[in-house]
């Protein structure tokens, strides 16, 4: 039989770039895409724009045209990355009684099992998925990947199949933060007031959609933070190219548009003769300041927390002398990102000798958040020692739908829907001591093990013994709980095609680099790093500085080594760590911290998520300090010593981009 049939294969020219993407008469990467679902409303597509997000505030044509200000224009652009985590990809999958069971390295088990579902066209409920602790994931684990593989060939064969990524598959298959391009113009007065703005973000999601589409949403929250403007109008697309799929990276978005904002700013001082700090601290958005939906900011942040660097600047001292005749630029950052809250659920039983077990289906993926940061919180609302406290992992079949570990979301959303379950809980130990005490509930609390009449220490019963009795008497002491989004409000008619109009937990930081710069290599030499970040309330600060000092290398290697490039029949030329520049130990440098608290939050006991906002602003701090360096502007990441070399010697051009048009209106899909 095979040998009749015959294969024809029909070559096509690939559409290897997005300036092709966006000819007019481009090849179509889906012929197919208008019977594509939407998954939101008021945005836009067409052709090989796989989504179009838009944001307009004010009336910018206006702000644009008035006699009294200065046009400052710039383009950006930058490169993609790729995550690897020292675990891959793996995932065992088993098929028993009519039901697929997969064990494997994800951070969304709730995503994997729907998506099992409907390749192996199962109900949702015969999937089941559970997840030991993670090896890393940072975004790359936010999407199912081999787990339906696995449970198919697990559903054939009748035995239980092991798939697990080698180190050069996992980087080959990478759905790396995507390669983009950005163009920005601002108007500014005379007395530094930024008037209008707008920008154009093109985003390559490579062959197919996934996390992109949703990511030209983050746009008018990243491009569109950070400071006081009186109208913008910014436009974010996602482009299909015939290249390998991206997806979502830790501050997914943020990190370039961060990046691109803060050069931009940079270029808007050099251009009209402010000074960057003092131009900052008069523009960065504070109470009641409008974002680029609408969005009505709560409380003065950024504003304090440029104080607060300088603080932190003046009791480290700055590290000058250490740039020994090499070229030294020092600059400061500022950064607007979110928590993503979502729904989360929780159950809290209590057991006989007293602990607690928790069940969510959260997972563990390095933060420390669910061995550390959820036994404080539980313990703290129960009266136990955190050690008293187990959690299970994560399993499908036991826990409520979560939407994953991401997003900074883990404490927030998890830690929430946990203290919802340890109200019932409490409600329920309370009234039982108070039978057994003949006291009011009211008049009870919570302490080291016990149930004791407030104000007489050592009096009541331990919990295990208020357990017992429940037990016997009305059942076990159990809760359950629920958080998810509040939907702050946007202004209407601001945000179309967001996926989120407006921000429920603003998350601010900000970022100071002083580099030194080789003038005969290039090579550029981190001397310090600060930060100071706001995180609501700090439940663990060890885990929160830990999460700091890894954010801001992983964005060191975003601003100095790190960029996937493609070969030219458009594969991942970089499968290893020969050839992908990681940082290194040297490469590393101590980050002095300061915890911004006092933020307003809808997080449990004021907390902010803490885990993605780390990198945000290494980029840009990188990227303006190495500018203040060289004396050149610098619009391109990473600023490898080659790269370096060029703008030294005025051979590297500024990015061009002739398929972003000059007129907005040009640039939308209407």
């Amino acid at each position: 039989a095979l040998a009749v049939i015959v294969l024809e294969i029909e070559p096509l020219a690939p559409v290897s770039t997005m300036a092709e993407a966006l000819q007019p008469a481009a090849r179509l990467v889906h012929e197919g895409w208008r019977g594509y679902e939407a998954i939101t409303e008021g945005g836009a597509r067409a052709g090989n724009i796989a989504w179009e997000a838009k944001s307009s505030r004010g009336d910018v044509d206006a702000a644009f045209a008035r006699p009294d200000i200065r046009i400052v224009e710039s383009s950006f652009t930058v490169g993609r990355q790729s995550h690897v985590p020292f675990e891959p990809r793996v995932a065992i999958g088993s098929w028993e009684d009519g039901r697929a069971h997969i064990q494997t390295s994800t951070q969304v088990p709730w995503t994997v099992r729907n998506v099992t579902g409907r390749v192996m066209q199962l109900a949702p409920g015969r999937v089941r998925v559970t997840v030991p602790p993670v090896g890393g994931g940072f975004g790359l684990k936010f999407d199912a990947s081999i787990e339906p593989i696995t449970a198919l060939l697990a559903r054939m064969t009748g035995r239980t199949v092991v798939l697990e990524n080698t180190r050069q598959e996992e980087m080959a298959t990478c759905l790396c933060r995507e390669n983009a391009e950005i163009r920005i113009r601002s108007a500014v007065t005379a007395e530094g007031y930024i008037a209008g703005r707008e920008a154009v973000v093109l985003m390559d999601c490579g062959a197919y959609g996934g996390e992109q589409v949703f990511l030209t949403t983050m746009t008018a929250h990243t491009l569109g933070g950070n400071y006081r403007v009186g109208a913008t109008r910014l436009v974010s697309r996602a482009v299909y190219t015939n290249t390998p799929p991206n997806g979502a990276f830790r501050a997914c978005n943020g990190v370039y548009n961060t990046f691109a904002l803060e050069r931009h700013t940079d270029e808007i001082c050099d251009a009209l003769g402010f000074d960057p700090i003092e131009f900052r601290k008069k523009n960065v958005l504070g109470d009641g300041d409008l974002g680029a939906t609408g969005q009505v900011f709560e409380a003065d942040v950024l504003g304090p927390m440029l104080d607060r660097m300088e603080t932190l600047r003046a009791s480290t001292g700055t590290s000058e002398a250490k740039a020994d005749g090499r070229l030294y630029g020092i600059a400061t950052t500022v950064g607007t990102w979110f928590v993503f809250v979502g729904p989360s659920a929780a159950t809290v039983n209590l057991n006989a000798d007293g602990s607690a077990t928790l069940v969510t289906s959260g997972v563990e993926i390095g933060s420390g958040t669910m061995v550390q940061s959820l036994p404080q919180i539980v313990a703290g609302q129960l009266g136990l020692a955190p050690d008293q406290v187990i959690v299970r992992e994560a399993d499908t079949d036991a826990a409520g739908l979560d939407v994953g570990v991401g997003g900074g979301r883990t404490t927030v959303s998890i830690g929430a829907a946990s203290i919802a379950a340890c109200a019932e809980v409490r409600e329920k130990l309370l009234r039982t001591a108070g039978e057994m005490l003949q006291t009011r509930p009211e008049d009870l609390v919570l302490r080291d093990g016990r149930v004791e009449i407030t104000g007489l220490p050592g009096s009541g019963m331990s919990i295990p013994a208020v357990v017992a009795h429940a037990q016997a008497t009305t059942g076990p002491i159990t809760g359950s709980g629920a958080f998810t989004a509040r939907n702050t409000p946007a202004m209407s008619g601001c945000a179309m095609g967001h996926f989120i109009d407006a921000l429920d937990i603003p998350v601010f930081v900000v970022h100071e680099a002083e580099v030194a710069v080789d003038p005969d290599t290039g090579h550029v030499e981190v001397l310090a790093y600060r930060v100071v970040q706001d995180v609501g309330r700090a439940l663990n600060p060890r885990a929160i500085l830990g999460q700091i000092q890894g954010g801001v290398v992983q964005g060191l290697g975003y601003a100095l080594h790190e960029e996937v490039t493609l070969t030219a029949d458009g594969r991942i030329a970089q499968d290893d760590f020969e050839t992908y520049r990681l940082p290194l130990a040297q490469d590393v440098v101590p980050v002095a911290a300061d915890l911004y608290e006092g933020a307003p939050s809808m997080g449990p006991l004021g907390a902010k998520g803490a885990g993605e906002v780390p990198i945000l602003a290494v980029g840009a701090a990188i990227g303006c300090a190495v500018a203040r360096a060289i004396g050149k502007p610098v619009r391109q990441l990473p600023v490898t010593p080659p790269r370096v070399l060029r703008l030294l010697h005025e051979r590297e051009p500024p990015p061009e981009f002739p398929h972003i048009a000059p007129g907005w209106a040009l640039n939308t899909l209407g």
